[in-house]
């Protein structure tokens, strides 16, 4: 269960961030923003993990967070470059 609420939150976020980008960024600034979503993800990330004082696992808890981010901001990025480049 602690995997989850620290976890999910963080992809949560990187998905909405990147609905966000494609919504209200222009077009030739996708690429400049998802990368700071991912940054705020990675803040995110951190910020749980310390409010969390469990040390078991938390290598494995940061690692699923991260990477289920790179996931979701790669698929936004292969959805937006696209767009930016036409």
């Amino acid at each position: 269960m602690r995997w989850q609420l620290t976890v999910i939150p963080v992809w949560l976020f990187a998905v909405v961030g990147a609905v966000l980008v494609g919504l209200f960024s222009p077009v030739h600034d996708y690429l400049t923003w998802l990368p700071m979503v991912l940054a705020g993800s990675i803040f995110i990330a951190f910020g749980i993990q310390l409010a969390v004082v469990q040390k078991e696992g938390l290598v494995n808890r940061m690692t699923a967070s991260l990477v289920g981010s790179v996931v979701v901001l790669a698929v936004a990025t292969a959805i937006l470059w696209p767009l930016s480049v036409a």
